[in-house]
């Protein structure tokens, strides 16, 4: 990663407003099945990606060398009652994240890019591969989203009194 890539790590903000773009309250929590994520749910998960990726990148800056964490996302999504936060706060935080983290991006040296930690699974990771990773798995929820919206509109298609 680069300066130049600063921006599609900050579009990511974009790309889930326009993503839940019309979708009422309703739609934002309805799951297809209690084990399932909600449109909501998916959001508030990327808001703690952020902040264990942030935790991670500053890890690695400062040269410790203690494995990187891994999180429990299911287990951090039900245990915070996810479903029941306001969308707005939660983009507004997953924002804030993006607009700090790259404050610090624009301070990092090439070599700081390539600076590196031992993720969970025992692989050597760079700061640059962390910060593409994440960009890379914002559209993989994004892509899950739009299964949500898909499934919540054919129960809701299917159960619709015709007349």
């Amino acid at each position: 990663m680069s300066l130049d890539q600063i921006p599609a790590y900050l579009d990511t903000h974009r790309s889930l407003v326009q993503a839940i773009d019309g979708l009422n309250q309703e739609q934002l929590r309805w799951k297809a099945a209690p084990e399932s994520w909600s449109v909501t749910e998916v959001i508030n998960h990327l808001a703690d990606h952020n902040i264990v990726v942030s935790f991670r990148i500053r890890d690695i800056l400062a040269n410790t060398t203690a494995q990187l964490p891994a999180f429990n996302q299911d287990a951090w999504v039900s245990g915070q009652k996810a479903n029941e936060s306001e969308i707005g706060e939660i983009l507004e935080a997953f924002r804030a994240l993006l607009q700090y983290n790259s404050l610090l991006f624009g301070r990092l040296t090439e070599k700081d890019w390539e600076k590196t930690g031992i993720n969970f699974k025992g692989e050597t990771v760079r700061i640059t591969d962390i910060v593409a990773g994440f960009i890379k798995h914002v559209h993989y929820h994004i892509g899950q989203i739009d299964r949500i919206k898909q499934a919540s509109a054919a129960v809701n298609h299917a159960g619709a009194v015709h007349l």
